[in-house]
């Protein structure tokens, strides 16, 4: 039986800002990745997002991203090596401390926003991200886009990685994520979006913004929970795979043999 985990971007709200619709989205996720206050996020969110996901029995990740709240951590910053893996173990140290006080594990790590598409064509970067979890949180599962520079790192430096895949973006020929600059980069559509997990997930393929089949292996769906209709998607998605016969569950159950993967 096919196997997959639905991820989601959560704990992004910030002192009074609202962001986001976790408490309807945990119901229906089986993996968090919760913001550690660099991108978005604070104290008191973080906990809050790591009480309910152990609450619904949902996988807990670290989103670690740039030190920009402002922009979101969407906006490129050139930061040095030394730093940046200090930035990420601050982070993880934040979240592990949360997951501490609730009796949970942290599951997986997910670079956000600019930091993650940096690593998927920035070796220095992938680097430095794939060292910070080496120091700090060796056997956890890190999430990556198939067949980039940070996929390549963990391989080589004997990571567990999880290859994920977007529910409601679009991607280039290359098997990259498009531009949010571009239009027809964010999927807004629940049945457009559902039809191209579907793809992804059981036919192994995704469809590109131009139209080209090209080949893709899928372990996580990330659907995010700030995106136009998120809630209608979500339940469209995870309807879509249940009627297919896949199985819905946080990669922490899955054994580590079936998370092994080709290094390409």
């Amino acid at each position: 039986m096919r196997k997959i985990d639905l991820n989601c971007d959560m704990g992004e709200s910030f002192g009074v800002y609202k962001l986001g619709i976790d408490e309807e989205v945990i119901k229906l996720i089986t993996s968090a990745n919760i913001a550690c206050g660099f991108h978005a996020g604070d104290p008191n969110v973080m906990d809050r997002t790591v009480a309910m996901a152990k609450e619904y029995g949902v996988g807990i990740g670290v989103h670690m991203g740039f030190p920009d709240l402002l922009g979101f951590g969407r906006r490129e910053m050139d930061i040095s090596s030394e730093d940046l893996i200090n930035y990420c173990i601050y982070q993880m140290g934040a979240l592990q401390a949360f997951c501490d006080k609730h009796g949970v594990e942290i599951q997986h790590i997910k670079p956000h926003g600019s930091l993650g598409n940096m690593c998927v064509v920035n070796r220095r970067v992938a680097n430095a991200v794939v060292d910070s979890i080496r120091l700090v949180l060796p056997d956890t599962k890190l999430f990556v886009i198939p067949s980039g520079e940070i996929h390549k790192a963990a391989v080589e430096n004997g990571l567990s990685v999880v290859l994920e895949v977007f529910a409601d973006r679009a991607y280039t020929k290359e098997g990259n994520l498009v531009s949010r600059k571009i239009p027809g980069a964010v999927i807004k559509d629940s049945a457009e979006a559902a039809e191209h997990v579907m793809r992804m997930v059981v036919e192994n393929k995704i469809k590109t913004i131009d139209g080209e089949l090209i080949d893709i292996e899928a372990q996580s769906v990330c659907v995010h929970g700030d995106t136009p209709g998120a809630l209608e998607v979500i339940r469209q998605v995870r309807a879509k795979l249940e009627h297919a016969g896949v199985e819905i569950g946080p990669v922490g159950r899955w054994h580590k043999t079936e998370l092994k993967l080709h290094d390409r």
